[in-house]
């Protein structure tokens, strides 16, 4: 009878054990993002909305490709200079 009991409580404490670390690991936070990884995120929504109006109205050179479309309009936004 003790036997058993104390089986019981043994096997209760680890199935509880096994709980709180599964659960501590789903609830573990997220990394913020920095200051600088917003920026660019930013700054790749504004250049990807530039692309769109630029290729739907014919303005984008034929050749150009997202790429360089992309290098050229982040360098122009991290200088702070207006399209």
């Amino acid at each position: 009878m003790l036997n058993r009991s104390v089986s019981s409580v043994l096997a209760v404490a680890m199935a509880l054990a096994l709980a709180g670390t599964v659960q501590a690991a789903e609830t573990k936070a997220k990394k913020e993002t920095s200051a600088a990884q917003a920026a660019a995120r930013e700054r790749m929504s504004k250049c990807s909305l530039e692309w769109k109006e630029a290729k739907a109205s014919g303005k984008a050179a034929k050749d150009m490709k997202w790429p360089k479309f992309w290098s050229e309009c982040n360098k122009r936004l991290k200088e702070g200079v207006k399209a």
